[in-house]
């Protein structure tokens, strides 16, 4: 005997009157009405449902387990109606499991989710809440398991929605057969929305990063670990002869779940050594959508200008076969729309056509029968053909040879002479660097993009160096500094200003002072 399941209704031939009778009885149950008669299930299908068909269907179910019957005696009146076989269904724990597993997942396969910039703005409130409380000697247990189970909460529903609006963006991205005025509008909406999104990712996102920093200093294990007990204040105790104390096993197992909870957190707003944030990933994700989007249009206006596509030119081709007028018509439009032709370019040369000419091989002619193909034993071996006449010459490069010396010579003094204008025996304010020619102000911008990339929040001063190792620079952030101006050929560079010392360490004996 084969076995059922409470999901056989789904794979079967009429699922889709199956899968309406059992919506039926859960939206009775949720009016608290247990017990249906076919006749109720009927009217809750609408019009043009057989009672009998529902009957059928009602009778299907109860053997896959997913309704259970009882007889139906209230409404008797005569012995006919007796013998009449009469039932009440309701739902089993089956079939109710089986609906509740599917409502989930008709949830989250339809669900597209939202950029939840508010859900950020809570995230940091908590997070400064939680800096309050580690500030104090003794927290409230109470303040901070609340405010901690509101941040994983917050931080959830946020991780959630973001995944699955990612997900619904790319389905959208991939449409190909979109209304191009309908999805000009919807692209239109969703780049604002996107970079609304972007603007309070980056400016709240830094905000929580720094907070996470400082609540780590003040240390967040106390604050974890007054969690974990609360929670296991109430654990149950255990069985009879067992001496470990049931709240501290509870409270080991809690502890390690909100340490846990924390640092997928604190992994989702800092970034690590080559492992970037997830809010950074998603920031890039974003970013990365709005290109997308536009190419999407223009595919769609190349479409409306007239375009043809691929699948347009095969139908044209599959008409213009359907009227050719013969076979050979056929062959010749095969040939020329694919390029299919004979390998004649293998060996063919003067001598063959003149053989040719004088014992022409008509096309008809079966491999077998044909003069065979006399292959270069190179060309199996290389894929290249042996062809015969004299090698080629070897060209005298020299020339180009010394023009590249002298450029290479010439960029190598240009860095030198960079290197050493912006060099500093001690160091000195931004606003003291005066003017700069370009190839100066080039690697300037380039050390001064190093160091700012490695000054992450919460620090004031920075020493890094550039990837080659000839140039070193320390950035110290000034508080309160007012904005600077540094003159160059193409314009002016503006900027806060901060404390410079750069080091040419190609120098003899040089290196970065304190």
């Amino acid at each position: 005997m084969p076995t059922h399941s409470a999901f056989t209704y789904l794979t079967v031939g009429k699922s889709e009157l199956y899968r309406q009778v059992m919506l039926a009885f859960v939206a009775a149950k949720r009016r608290f009405t247990v017990h249906l008669r076919p006749e109720d299930v009927r009217d809750a299908l609408g019009p043009g449902v057989d009672v009998d068909a529902v009957a059928a269907a009602l009778v299907a179910l109860e053997g896959w387990g997913n309704v259970a019957s009882d007889p139906d005696t209230s409404r008797v009146t005569t012995v006919e109606d007796f013998h009449r076989a009469r039932y009440l269904y309701q739902l089993t724990r089956e079939g109710e499991a089986a609906e509740e597993a599917l409502a989930v997942y008709d949830e989250a396969l339809g669900r597209r989710g939202a950029l939840q910039a508010v859900a950020l703005t809570d995230i940091a409130t908590q997070l400064r809440v939680l800096h309050e409380l580690a500030l104090s000697a003794e927290p409230d247990p109470a303040k901070v398991h609340l405010s901690l189970r509101a941040l994983v909460d917050r931080f959830t529903d946020l991780a959630a929605n973001a995944q699955a609006f990612m997900g619904s963006l790319q389905r959208s991205i991939d449409l190909h057969d979109a209304d191009a005025e309908a999805f000009r509008a919807y692209k239109e909406r969703l780049i604002d929305y996107l970079q609304r999104f972007i603007t309070d990712l980056v400016a709240t996102g830094s905000e929580i990063a720094a907070l996470v920093a400082r609540i780590e200093e003040l240390g967040v294990d106390p604050l974890l670990d007054a969690a974990a007990w609360r929670e296991a204040a109430d654990a149950a105790p255990g069985a009879v002869g067992d001496g470990d104390d049931p709240r501290a096993v509870e409270f080991a197992r809690r502890a390690a779940l909100w340490r846990e909870r924390w640092a997928g957190f604190r992994a989702w707003f800092v970034s690590a050594p080559q492992h970037p944030s997830q809010a950074k990933l998603l920031r890039s994700q974003a970013r990365a959508a709005i290109p997308q989007l536009l190419h999407v249009v223009a595919a769609l206006n190349d479409r409306r200008t007239g375009r043809s596509d691929r699948s347009a030119d095969f139908r044209t081709l599959a008409l213009w076969f359907a009227q050719a007028p013969d076979e050979a018509s056929m062959h010749r439009l095969w040939r020329s729309a694919f390029g299919l032709s004979p390998s004649r370019h293998l060996t063919i040369d003067a001598d063959t056509l003149a053989a040719r000419a004088d014992d022409p091989v008509p096309a008809s002619t079966p491999w077998a029968d044909a003069p065979p193909l006399e292959i270069s034993p190179r060309l199996r071996r290389t894929g290249s053909y042996e062809r015969r006449g004299k090698p080629s010459r070897v060209a005298d490069r020299s020339a180009q040879r010394r023009h590249l010396a002298e450029v290479a010579a010439q960029e190598a003094a240009e860095l030198a002479a960079a290197r050493a204008a912006l060099a500093t025996e001690h160091p000195v304010r931004l606003s003291d660097v005066g003017t700069l020619d370009v190839d100066a102000f080039r690697l300037f911008l380039g050390l001064l993009g190093d160091a700012l990339t490695a000054l992450t929040p919460g620090r004031h001063e920075v020493t890094t160096s550039t990837s080659d190792g000839t140039m070193a620079v320390r950035l110290t952030v000034l508080p309160g500094a007012a904005p600077v101006r540094i003159h160059t050929p193409d314009g002016e560079f503006r900027g806060p200003d901060h404390l410079v010392h750069i080091v040419d360490l190609t120098a003899p004996a040089r290196e970065l002072t304190a």
